[in-house]
């Protein structure tokens, strides 16, 4: 396309944000997949350490439905996820995907022996560890470094939102200043940080949410995830669901809020996500989520009819 009609550097298609598929083909040349695999971990907010029950918006896969069974060895979960993905892309890379759980809720060793394993599987380019703030301490920091060092490794950061009255109503068990100081913890190693926020989180609204936007921007980091939350079976979120305590975004609202955060994040961050997955057998609502290409195509308009692209309102 025509940087005549897509104004924005970092894009050769109609994206007006930067997209992880742009990014990914840049750096390696062609197509990479993230390939989903499960340690079967669980959560401080989980297992009562500081917390039961876990987010009120996670199931009991503990975000690891499309991912791998924790009972077969790494190898065997790549090799099973990876089939699946053959049908879509017949000749690609991957990243080897921590993603159920919170990927550093364990031992140093053990971490370090099943991610090297993942990282030494054939046609793997780049390790992705999803975790939480308060599960990072200076060793695991440090061997997450010596990682980096070997591969494309990303660390994946659940924040979900900048206000800690949110934080709390959703049981994260964390607050704004823990996730700064793990950030910190990986970003002064040269680490790279993915940050995950939601959207349509309850008592929130637009400004809100776009504070969330503008303060994560403020640490330029190397990419960001956005979500829709879902409402998904058997959470606590699903009981304020059905007693009429929560309302779900429209879609029309949702692509609004995403339009304008894209509008405040550094150009140069990665957007890993431009909306979110729910199982469908397991979601209760906004039903209209599971039409992931109509949201992603209700995106990209409406960023044309504003004329705008990630980073028009960037400010550092």
């Amino acid at each position: 396309m025509s940087k005549a009609i897509n104004p924005f550097a970092y894009s050769d298609d109609n994206k007006r944000y930067h997209t992880y598929n742009y990014y990914l083909r840049g750096r390696f040349g062609k197509k990479v997949s993230k390939v989903s695999l499960n340690l079967g971990l669980s959560c401080p907010n989980r297992d009562g350490t500081k917390g039961r029950g876990g987010c009120i918006f996670c199931s009991g896969a503990r975000s690891g439905e499309f991912g791998g069974d924790p009972c077969q060895s790494i190898e065997s979960q790549f090799e099973s996820v990876k089939s699946v993905l053959q049908g879509k892309w017949s000749a690609c890379l991957y990243i080897a995907y921590f993603q159920a759980g919170t990927n550093t809720y364990a031992d140093c060793g053990f971490l370090k022996e099943n991610f090297e394993r993942a990282l030494n599987l054939p046609g793997v380019v780049g390790v992705s560890v999803a975790t939480r703030c308060d599960c990072l301490d200076e060793q695991k920091a440090d061997m997450l470094a010596l990682l980096s060092e070997k591969t494309y490794l990303v660390v994946e950061l659940g924040l979900q939102t900048v206000h800690d009255s949110t934080a709390s109503l959703i049981n994260r068990c964390h607050t704004f200043e823990d996730f700064l100081k793990g950030y910190e913890m990986l970003a002064s190693r040269g680490i790279n940080v993915c940050v995950h926020l939601i959207d349509g989180l309850p008592g929130e609204d637009r400004e809100k949410m776009q504070e969330s936007a503008k303060v994560v921007a403020s640490l330029s980091p190397h990419a960001v995830k956005l979500h829709l939350l879902h409402v998904l079976k058997g959470t606590t979120l699903a009981q304020m669901y059905q007693s009429g305590g929560y309302t779900p975004l429209s879609m029309e609202e949702y692509v609004n809020i995403v339009c304008d955060q894209l509008e405040v994040l550094p150009s140069k961050t990665v957007i890993e996500r431009i909306t979110g997955d729910g199982a469908k057998s397991e979601l209760l609502a906004p039903m209209w989520s599971t039409n992931k290409f109509a949201v992603m195509n209700a995106i990209d308009k409406e960023m044309a009819r504003r004329d705008s692209f990630q980073g028009k309102d960037y400010k550092m």
